[in-house]
């Protein structure tokens, strides 16, 4: 059986929890916290989550992880089958991830932690969140998922990263990252009907107070 390692409140790690359960997949979660001791770095180089476990071995790295469940060909796609609409929908991902999620993460300290970011930090975070914005407007499609008609791995990337980036905006910057993209709020409120999304909120708010605990102790 497939097993997950990762915490239940690491956004990459619920992007991988949510593609496999709605691809009907068998899984088990191991909770790790991911670290630089010599038994996690053998599973994954950087210390990071999530990995997957698979008969085979460990896979690190979101994208790897979520093509090779693609890949596996077992359950819901999550990709289009046509080689220039998944081209599209990798390119929304990588997007997603560059332009908006990794500013974003570059201010979590004091949107989330009690932390303080500095000024030049902020600044080169808020106009790279404005401008990954933008290039998302341009780009997605919102028929009402991301990339169109169908649920895919975009929407797990915008779901998981989008409202953290949203979060960071208006703690930090108070600002309404997507005033201009209503489409985008009701894709999050169609997401947040999924039973799944709901399941894996709920682990979400469950684990959060000690995760904050655990990282402000560390700090």
């Amino acid at each position: 059986m497939l097993k997950l390692h990762g915490f239940a409140v690491s956004n990459y790690f619920n992007m991988v929890k949510l593609a496999l359960l709605e691809k009907g997949l068998p899984f088990e979660i191991v909770t790790v916290h991911g670290g630089q001791t010599p038994e996690f770095l053998a599973i994954s180089p950087r210390g990071k989550v999530p990995v997957l476990q698979t008969e085979q071995g460990f896979i690190n790295e979101t994208s790897a992880i979520l093509e090779y469940l693609e890949e596996r060909g077992e359950g819901r796609a999550l990709l289009p089958s046509e080689p220039y609409a998944r081209a599209r929908v990798r390119a929304l991902m990588k997007e997603i991830e560059l332009y908006l999620e990794l500013p974003a993460r570059s201010c979590y300290p004091e949107a989330f932690f009690g932390g303080k970011v500095d000024e030049f930090t902020k600044a080169k975070a808020k106009a790279e969140l404005l401008a990954g914005v933008a290039a998302l407007k341009r780009h997605a499609t919102f028929g009402p998922y991301v990339a169109g008609e169908q649920f895919s791995l975009a929407d797990l990337y915008f779901l998981y990263s989008v409202d953290l980036a949203s979060i960071v905006a208006k703690k930090v910057f108070d600002f309404d990252l997507l005033a201009e993209l209503p489409a985008a709020k009701a894709l999050f409120a169609l997401l947040n009907q999924n039973p799944h999304v709901q399941q894996i909120a709920a682990d979400k708010e469950a684990g959060m107070a000690a995760f904050i605990a655990s990282v402000k102790a560390r700090g």
